[in-house]
């Protein structure tokens, strides 16, 4: 739409408010609304924002050596192009901004930003990736004591899907209405876990599609009188929530998945061999983008089906890069690999590029991701994973965030200014929960994400 249409649909609909929506270095959804008498104009002049909330963490503090403060702001600027009604707040729309400096140019510590330059490099070198995060979630009710999960049903348990029945319902409704897909549903492993997955898009899109849903699930569930929880690991003795990444390279025109091989193992082309290379050989630093928070490495443990090793096989749920099945309808079209190593506490943006970045990287040296493993690499000896040129991952985020601080190919795409900041938040994160006891940690995790 163009703002002339977004003001007309905003009228007719009886929209009070309008959400400017971005993601911030600690992966909350954060955002301003205006008023709709006032929508036309900041479409295009946006809405100030203080440069010192990319500096905040998610405990909503600034981080101690914060570069910004309380001095000098930017824009949120939206993307026209996603507009939405919320359906669930019928009164109100929303669109993803962009962080604009006063000069009209791109902030560097805009997440979306990041994304959009990684983006246009793949496109330089005859790339386009599609992707779409698989989302798991819980359900649960808001007890005097804590919180509670809705269900204790079994994994893909029909009673899970029928105690669940309106919620389930109601979210598919409202992400339909909002111009996205559902493609599958099913209760997942833990006492009222859901996993619910949407279809792939266009990588800047996906990431939007992302905050979208993450909104969505939060909010429908609030409307039964239930939290939804997106958070990596809400309860220490429940399976983890992941926001698995499936990613396809293609060529600019969109014609040819540049994954595909029908006369290659798996399907999987030489190319994508080198891509899975790229995102194994910066995945250590690369967990600091994509499993970011305290929270995360309490997933990230072997035998848990979330990966906690350098290794990549065929349908092989312990592997770091898992490549699919692929659908007999459409085998060439369907060919995608998986990252297990992500979750709903990274910003999407910002996961979703450092991930292009790794696999570009990985492309243009030809790098060979060695012998898929198809087992657990946990059952392999210390020996035989060193054989494999398997490493365990960092057990914490602060091990991430060194890794990512020596990686000099993902420190370069995000840019200097994007680097320190995301580092300096996440360190304050990562120091303050150290100082706090596991229930403060899985208390804050589980309302944030």
């Amino acid at each position: 739409m163009n703002p002339d249409e977004i003001v007309r649909t905003a009228e007719e609909r009886g929209l009070q408010l309008v959400r400017f929506l971005y993601c911030d270095n600690g992966g909350v959804i954060r955002g301003k609304s205006t008023h709709i008498s006032g929508l036309r104009r900041r479409i295009t002049s946006g809405i100030g924002l203080v440069k010192g909330m990319q500096s905040f963490t998610s405990l909503d503090s600034l981080a101690p050596d914060a570069s910004y403060g309380p001095v000098e702001e930017i824009r949120l600027v939206p993307d026209p192009a996603t507009f939405v009604v919320l359906p669930y707040a019928p009164r109100s729309g929303q669109m993803i901004a962009n962080m604009v400096e006063l000069d009209h140019q791109p902030w560097a510590l805009d997440p979306r930003h990041f994304l959009q330059r990684m983006v246009a490099a793949a496109a330089q070198t005859g790339f386009a990736f599609d992707a779409a995060f698989e989302n798991e979630f819980y359900l649960a009710y808001r007890r005097d004591d804590g919180f509670v999960p809705v269900d204790r049903s079994l994994c893909f348990s029909a009673i899970g899907m029928e105690s669940t029945e309106p919620v389930i319902q109601d979210i598919i409704a409202a992400l339909t209405d909002q111009g996205i897909t559902v493609e599958l549903s099913h209760p997942e492993l833990g006492h009222g876990q859901q996993e619910l997955s949407i279809r792939h898009a266009p990588a800047v899109t996906a990431a939007d599609n992302q905050v979208t849903y993450r909104q969505t699930v939060r909010a429908v569930a609030a409307q039964h009188g239930m939290v939804g929880t997106l958070a990596p690991k809400p309860w220490a003795d429940q399976a983890g929530s992941g926001s698995h990444l499936h990613w396809s390279i293609w060529n600019t025109s969109h014609t040819q998945n540049r994954l595909a091989d029908a006369s290659a193992e798996g399907g999987l082309s030489e190319l994508g061999r080198h891509a899975v290379a790229g995102v194994l050989a910066h995945l250590p630093g690369l967990l600091a983008l994509t499993t970011p928070s305290t929270n995360s490495f309490r997933r990230l443990q072997p035998h848990y089906w979330s990966s906690a090793y350098t290794a990549w096989g065929f349908e092989n749920r312990e592997a770091a890069v898992r490549v699919p099945s692929r659908y007999w309808d459409d085998e060439e079209g369907t060919t995608n690999l998986e990252l297990k190593a992500s979750d709903n506490s990274a910003n999407p943006y910002i996961a979703l590029g450092g991930v292009i970045a790794a696999a570009l990287d990985g492309i243009g040296r030809e790098l060979d991701p060695g012998d898929p493993i198809q087992q657990d690499p946990g059952n392999l000896t210390d020996k035989e994973r060193e054989q494999r040129g398997v490493r365990r991952f960092p057990t914490t985020s602060a091990e991430a965030l060194d890794e990512l601080e020596r990686d000099e190919v993902l420190m370069s795409a995000l840019g200097s200014g994007l680097a320190t900041e995301y580092l300096k938040v996440r360190r304050a994160e990562a120091a303050a929960y150290a100082e706090q006891d596991d229930k403060f940690e899985l208390d804050n995790h589980f309302f944030k994400y």
